[in-house]
């Protein structure tokens, strides 16, 4: 299928970009890399009056480091933030995932911050911003407002973004002192959408689970710092809250047992890899 019609408009700063959106509302959307919004236009499940490409946008494309957090811009390709030297010790957990996003190709155009706004329940990088407890930057013409990664996504594809806001940027918060990290995943082929995916970040005080591809949204639960058949039992009660449905990709008792399994993986690996204060 091919798109409906609609205007283009490359907006080069966040003020023009909101400014369009402060007229149309729901008949603009935000073009940044394209690469979950094309497949919506194409289909049809989107048919905008006008996309505001902000993919030229030098600002916008920014990631620092900024009141520990990784800020990372609208217009920041995935393969952008991926390919930074420090990641690794700055948010180990992106640098986990990043390999199970699709493939270079497609992270290569795609963005951070798109992937995080479409809001895809099987997608990887807001399974860990919600891990994290990042935050999203919600920009309208006139103002600004911060959501936690829990108060952003509200279901499948959807946000809590209103119509007259962009997503500017999101905030990754650094590595705690001796935190670890693990991140699992299950697809039918590499680079698919996960049918379970699992991240998980140890500390001295907790162990925090998250799941994406089961709920209808990346679900993230606080334990005490758990093994052996705690965990086990902690797990199972974990996947039967998610409420799986059967599905043509994958059944219920499937995904269940993969939180299970890869959930158990996962947390050996953020308990593994702590390291004492």
């Amino acid at each position: 299928m091919k798109p409906a019609p609609f205007d283009y408009e490359r907006a080069e700063s966040a003020e023009a970009a909101v400014a369009t959106l402060a007229q149309l509302g729901d008949d603009a959307r935000i073009l940044a890399g394209g690469q979950s919004l094309m497949v919506l236009l194409n289909m049809r499940l989107a048919q905008p009056k006008r996309l505001v490409d902000i993919s030229g946008s030098a600002a916008l494309a920014k990631v620092h480091v900024e009141r520990g957090c990784l800020h990372v811009g609208a217009a920041a390709t995935q393969a952008g933030v991926e390919s930074r030297p420090a990641l690794a010790q700055e948010v180990p957990l992106l640098a986990l995932a990043f390999p199970h996003i699709s493939h270079f190709q497609i992270r290569n155009r795609g963005t951070v911050a798109g992937s995080i706004a479409h809001a895809d329940p099987a997608a990887e990088l807001p399974l860990c911003l919600l891990a994290l407890e990042g935050e999203v930057l919600l920009r309208r013409a006139n103002g600004r407002r911060t959501l936690s990664a829990a108060e952003f996504f509200t279901g499948m594809l959807s946000t809590a973004r209103h119509a007259d806001e962009m997503l500017e940027a999101v905030r990754f918060p650094l590595a705690g002192l001796g935190a670890g990290h693990g991140f699992e995943e299950f697809s039918m082929r590499h680079g698919d959408f996960a049918i379970c995916a699992i991240a998980a970040v140890a500390d001295s005080r907790r162990l925090r689970i998250a799941v994406g591809g089961v709920a209808d949204r990346p679900v993230a639960r606080d334990f005490p710092l758990l093994d052996g058949s705690a965990l086990s039992d902690a797990l199972n009660e974990l996947a039967w809250s998610l409420e799986a449905r059967d599905e043509p990709q994958a059944s219920a008792a499937l995904r269940r047992q993969l939180v299970r399994e890869l959930g158990r993986r996962a947390a050996g690996q953020a308990l593994a890899s702590r390291r004492p204060v």
